[in-house]
């Protein structure tokens, strides 16, 4: 229903079209077989982007495999036909990925810090709550003055996080923090470069205007997981916060932690300490005359044992 709202008469009337054809071969495929067997499944990943992707205004859709090829060629011509002109076999020596440098866009879909032309850049960051987009000039001081090199950094900045959305299929409430612009004309220009930008995105989009902090709010409707759900998991070192705590912090941790366990286990003769090697160094260097105070204040004996397989947060306390 959400694609339907801007589809055109002859779009629709393809999509039904479509429909009435899968639900004829439905009806034929049940009659030949008997019970509980399977008469439908959903279409492969190919299938579904000439099905749900591809428009009359697409010119090229290229395909390396000569197999996979045929097969699409053979479904546009039965379910999509407006898909079969554009259809072609790609011959090149080059993978269409390298052809492309779709690795490339993939690493950028999934950084942080998005560039742009002008010399200014995005940065992204995501939570379970919503997602944020800082605008910045970054080195790109060109222009008139001040005001024009921000009106121009914002312009190409609303085209970017457009296709940027789509491209990481981010949803839910994002907020953009466009650089700060002191006429509401320009304000205005900018945010009609959003709106026009979004409406190349199949995804239900709602865009609202600046707040009284100068940030515009929209909503972009979730359909699968974002890019970076598919494509990464959450760091086990660090789970997921994206930052770790400093050597020191966990020296500290360690000792409070030995402090603790030593007024707990009062029988213990000695406390093994394991950790990562960066800790453990940090231990026997920097700190190793707080650790000589600990060690004559529970007045019990510490060894240290760096262990390759901790990473920097993690440590055991082993008491003898």
């Amino acid at each position: 229903r959400t694609m339907s709202e801007n589809a055109t008469d002859e779009e629709l009337l393809a999509d039904i079209e479509y429909l009435r054809k899968v639900w004829q071969k439905i009806q034929a495929e049940s009659k030949k077989v008997g019970e509980r067997s399977l008469i439908f499944y959903d279409l492969s990943l190919p299938r579904r982007i000439l099905r749900d992707v591809v428009c009359t205004e697409t010119t090229s859709i290229r395909v390396d495999s000569r197999e996979m090829f045929e097969r699409l060629k053979e479904f546009a011509e039965l379910y999509v036909s407006h898909a079969v002109k554009p259809l072609m076999h790609y011959k090149g020596e080059r993978s269409l990925f390298e052809f492309y440098d779709i690795e490339s866009e993939i690493e950028k879909a999934l950084s942080r810090k998005v560039e742009l032309k002008s010399g200014g850049y995005l940065i992204f960051d995501q939570t379970e709550a919503l997602t944020t987009v800082d605008v910045n000039t970054g080195s790109f001081v060109s222009g008139k003055n001040l005001s024009d090199t921000i009106f121009k950094t914002n312009l190409e900045a609303a085209q970017t996080i457009a296709r940027q959305l789509r491209l990481r299929n981010l949803g839910g409430i994002i907020i953009i923090d466009f650089i700060d612009m002191d006429e509401d004309a320009q304000r205005e220009s900018v945010l009609e470069e959003l709106r026009k930008a979004v409406t190349l995105d199949r995804a239900r989009i709602n865009v609202n205007g600046f707040s009284a902090l100068g940030l515009v709010e929209l909503t972009r409707k979730r359909t699968r997981e974002s890019l970076a759900h598919l494509l990464c998991e959450s760091c086990q070192v660090c789970q997921g916060r994206g930052e770790l705590k400093t050597a020191q912090t966990i020296c500290y941790e360690i000792m409070r932690e030995v402090l603790r366990e030593s007024k707990q286990f009062k029988s213990a003769k000695e406390f093994k300490i394991l950790a990562s090697p960066e800790v453990i160094n940090m231990l026997g260097d920097e700190e190793s005359q707080s650790l000589a105070s600990l060690s004559d204040f529970i007045k019990k004996p510490l060894s240290l044992h760096p262990d390759t397989q901790y990473g920097r947060e993690e440590f055991d306390i082993v008491w003898i």
